[in-house]
Parts: structure tokens; C-alpha cells; sequence
């Protein structure tokens, strides 16, 4: 499955860290960033989420949260926030249901071998609960601030 923007947000629930559970329903009425990395802790997933947590100052003041998700276990989670500082949840979809809505979790090719994987993709996702903007295959560099410059766009 795949989402397009336009569409509505797919519902989700996840545990994160710190004993946190983040579910669409909660996030109702505001704007937020859902990104999808591929393992906690490896270094372009390390640079992206430490990108992320600059720019949460700038997100916050526009009233948007920033939540992280990868198919990791809770523990490597857990450990991955408490290493860099991360506040922002960070979610474990260990079971793809929200990778799965959000066409995250596709079929990728290493030196000929195709096997299963995330793809570092980014959703914006409106007051309405409409997606407004997609990144998909993401490089991480400048990445958060695209993404904060595309929030300041979004209709107050």
C-alpha cells in the first residue's frame, strides 16, 4: 500500500521510547512529521535524527511534532535516544503495520540480492490529518530543514 499527498494520514499506534505511545488519534487537530529510517544507531539514521532534534526548537514554535519509526525493537530504541539526546519519540513498528499503510517497507536490491527494507522516507501531515508533503528515499543531508522550511508553508 502506498499513500499519496492529499490523502488522509493512515491511523497508527506504537510504542516509544521512554515509555511513550504515539498514535494518530492523539496527534488529532496538529501537525506533525512522521519519518521512517531504516535501523537505529547506523550512521546516515544517526545524522538524521540528530538533524531532527536541532530542528525541533523551530518545530515546536510552529506547533508541529517530529516522531522517528523504524521496525527496531524497543531496547536498540531506547539505547539510540539515550546516546544522542534524542527527546522526540521515537517509535517501534516491529510489527510493519505502520510501514505497511505507509508504503514504507519495500523491496530493495544490495549487490544484486533483493530482500525487504525501510525506506527513508518523510510525511508531513496537516491539522486536518491530510499528508501535505512526501519525501520518499531521502537523503539525509539538509533533509530536516527541507522539511522545516515545508512546514512553515503549511496553512496556520
Amino acid at each position: 500500500m502506498s499513500v499519496n499527498e492529499g490523502d488522509a494520514a493512515p491511523d497508527f499506534e506504537m510504542p516509544a521510547n521512554s515509555g511513550r505511545t504515539v498514535s494518530r488519534a492523539a496527534l488529532h487537530g496538529r501537525p506533525f512529521v512522521l519519518y521512517f529510517y531504516p535501523k537505529a544507531d547506523t550512521p546516515g539514521c544517526t545524522t538524521q535524527a540528530c538533524a531532527f532534534q536541532e530542528a525541533l526548537p523551530q518545530l515546536g514554535r510552529l506547533g508541529v511534532e517530529v516522531i522517528g519509526v523504524s521496525r527496531d525493537k524497543m531496547k536498540p530504541i531506547e539505547k539510540f535516544a539515550e546516546k544522542y539526546g534524542l527527546t522526540f519519540p521515537l517509535a517501534s513498528d516491529e510489527g510493519g503495520e505502520a510501514s505497511g499503510a505507509y508504503g514504507t517497507w519495500v523491496e530493495k536490491s544490495m549487490y544484486g540480492k533483493k530482500y525487504m527494507g525501510m525506506e527513508r522516507s518523510t510525511f508531513l501531515v496537516d491539522r486536518d490529518g491530510r499528508i501535505a508533503r512526501i519525501w520518499r528515499k531521502v537523503s539525509v543531508t539538509g533533509h530536516a530543514k527541507a522539511v522545516a522550511d515545508a512546514v512553515a508553508e503549511l496553512p496556520a
